[in-house]
C-alpha cells in the first residue's frame, strides 16, 4: 500500500491510474491470502510460523492456491499487481528517481519476505508433533461438508 500512496502523491495521471489498479488488486489478493491463512488456522489453531512446515505433502491444493496468490502479491508479471506497480513506478520516476528507488526497494523486501514465508510453510519436514493429524485439504474438506 506504500506504492499506492506514492502514486497518489505524485499527481501524475499514470501513477494515479496505477494506484487505483493496485488498490483493487490488493483488495482481491490480500483477501485471498487471508482466506488461505484462515484455512490453515482453522485446521491447526495456531499462528506460529515455526509450527508449520512441509504442508505441500499433505495439503497440495491449498498450497498451490497459496502459491498463486503469493506470486500475485509480490507482483509477478501477468498479474494485476504487476501492472499497478509498474504504472506507479513509471509515474513516480518522472518526479523523483530516489523515491522510485526506495519504493522499488520496499517491493523487493516485501517479495523476499513473502517467498520466505511461503517456503517456510510449504517445504521442509512435516511437524506432526505440533499440529496433530488435522490435514484436510480443500478437496477433502468439501467432500466432507457435502455429506453432512
Amino acid at each position: 500500500m506504500n506504492l499506492v500512496m506514492l502514486g497518489l502523491f505524485s499527481y501524475i495521471l499514470i501513477s494515479l491510474e496505477g494506484a487505483l489498479l493496485q488498490s483493487l488488486s490488493h483488495g482481491f489478493v490480500s483477501s485471498a491470502l487471508f482466506l488461505c491463512i484462515g484455512v490453515l488456522y482453522d485446521r491447526f489453531h495456531t499462528r506460529m510460523i515455526k509450527y508449520y512446515s512441509g504442508l505441500i505433502q499433505v495439503m497440495p491444493i491449498t498450497i498451490i492456491i497459496l502459491l498463486f496468490f503469493t506470486m500475485a502479491n509480490i507482483g509477478l508479471p501477468g498479474t494485476s499487481s504487476f501492472v499497478g506497480e509498474f504504472l506507479i513506478l513509471t509515474g513516480v520516476y518522472k518526479n523523483n528517481v530516489i523515491v522510485t528507488f526506495l519504493g522499488a526497494t520496499g517491493m523487493v523486501l516485501g517479495g523476499i519476505y513473502a517467498l520466505w514465508l511461503f517456503n517456510r510453510i510449504s517445504y521442509g519436514n512435516l511437524k506432526t508433533q505440533y499440529i496433530g493429524t488435522q490435514f484436510l485439504d480443500i478437496k477433502k474438506m468439501s467432500f466432507i461438508l457435502y455429506y453432512l
